[in-house]
């Protein structure tokens, strides 16, 4: 067995690796500590509703991080208007409104880490 340390978005972790062959090795890994919040971001965060309730997806283009949301849950939009604004490789992109509609759902917050395809809001 090998103990590391690691760090993962200011959380440390300490890791024990079994080595081993076959289905016996694992991996066990137990909080050490938590950083402290980086900002109130979570208490201004937006309401989500029921995740994917309209039938109009607002996927991510790209992956990054989101960075702000621009439309409320029931805030009407034109298509084009922006949604979401993602960050990826140090740029701002604004994810926008496929079509018109209201907003039904924003699923995902400030500071969330999203994939390319990752489903950000919902429309009706």
């Amino acid at each position: 067995m090998k103990n590391y340390t690691i760090t993962v978005n200011g959380n440390v972790y300490d890791v024990v690796v079994e080595e081993g062959a076959g289905s016996g090795a694992g991996v066990a890994a137990a909080p050490v500590k938590k950083a402290a919040p980086v900002a109130a971001a979570s208490a201004a965060a937006p309401k989500k509703a029921s995740a994917g309730a309209g039938s109009i997806r607002v996927e991510a283009g790209a992956a990054g991080k989101v960075v702000k949301i621009e439309a409320n849950v029931g805030t009407a939009v034109k298509k084009g208007d922006s949604v979401v604004i993602i960050e990826s490789m140090k740029m701002e992109i604004p994810v926008v409104a496929p079509e018109d509609g209201t907003v039904a759902s924003i699923d995902c917050a400030p500071g969330d880490a999203i994939e390319a395809g990752a489903l950000l809001a919902t429309l009706n």
